[in-house]
């Protein structure tokens, strides 16, 4: 009898845990989606390509410029001293190092340029999700993205609202 009743307590436990959960609303949104329709994500964008231009020009340039003292150095080679070549040899060296250098300085400037300016704004977009959800009563809100690990059928798309409390 005491089992019947312990059994009976766990499905009632059970059955009242599932009526819970089934009254819980669920919503999706695609983050991936309003992050990169939000304005500030888009002149965030266009800066850091405008950066990276900068850079790819500079470096450009100072491969061309090194192109140029590798010729001129080739072609006068003949008619140096061993020293005046050896000299040569490592400065042509020593230019390579720093276009290296430079490239890699650039890339991690580019990295962390692009975290300071997308880390706000993924965090304000994290905000009005969580906003618009709570105000319209939703316990769940699933990324719908296509990196998503959920893939929703039904459910309240949330882009429209959370786009109008971003302003845009």
């Amino acid at each position: 009898m005491k089992k019947s009743i312990q059994l009976f307590a766990l499905i009632t436990l059970i059955f009242s845990s599932l009526t819970i959960n089934a009254q819980s609303k669920v919503a999706h949104i695609d983050v991936q989606k309003l992050i990169t329709e939000m304005p500030e994500v888009i002149t965030a964008q266009k800066e850091l390509e405008k950066l990276q231009k900068t850079y790819t020009t500079d470096i450009q340039n100072t491969i061309k410029e090194l192109q140029v003292k590798q010729q001129t150095y080739s072609a006068d080679a003949a008619n140096q001293t061993q020293i005046t070549n050896q000299a040569r040899a490592e400065e042509l060296q020593s230019m390579q190092q720093n276009i290296q250098k430079f490239e890699q300085t650039a890339a991690q400037d580019l990295q962390k340029k692009q975290q300071d300016m997308m880390g706000p704004l993924i965090e304000k977009a994290r905000a009005a999700i969580k906003k618009v959800a709570e105000g319209q009563g939703f316990d769940y809100v699933l990324d719908a993205s296509a990196n998503g690990a959920v893939l929703m059928a039904k459910g309240k798309d949330l882009m429209t609202d959370v786009k109008s409390e971003l302003g845009f």
